[in-house]
């Protein structure tokens, strides 16, 4: 009884461990075929696609990351509301090509909430 548990606990985890994902760079994200998170600026510079008529689950960007790589960014869905205005944002996914397609996207806004300084 005591070894299946053991086992129980092991199994969990290792399932735990290998759906985590860790924070990497784009020249990281290129050297590895799993998934990971990406912690990037918008480039605001290049233009978003995102055409609603044509097909309303495709999403296309620039982003650059803390070493100053560009990569462009696909993701399977809508535009996020605001997305423009986001400081920073998270992505999470992995490289096909020369892309990085983004299964998540977080993004870190300026606070709505802070009081202007008089």
């Amino acid at each position: 009884m005591g070894l299946i548990v053991i086992a129980i606990g092991i199994a969990v985890i290792l399932c735990t461990y290998s759906s985590s994902s860790t924070y990497g760079t784009i020249s990281d994200v290129k050297k590895t075929a799993s998934e990971l998170q990406l912690i990037c600026h918008l480039d605001k510079q290049k233009a978003f696609y995102y055409d609603a008529v044509k097909d309303a689950n495709y999403f296309s960007f620039f982003v650059t990351d803390s070493k100053g790589q560009e990569c462009k960014v696909v993701f399977i869905g809508t535009e996020p509301q605001d997305f423009e205005r986001s400081e920073q944002i998270v992505l999470t996914g992995q490289m096909v090509g020369d892309q990085f397609h983004a299964s998540k996207i977080l993004m870190k806004c300026p606070s709505k909430y802070t009081q202007n300084k008089v």
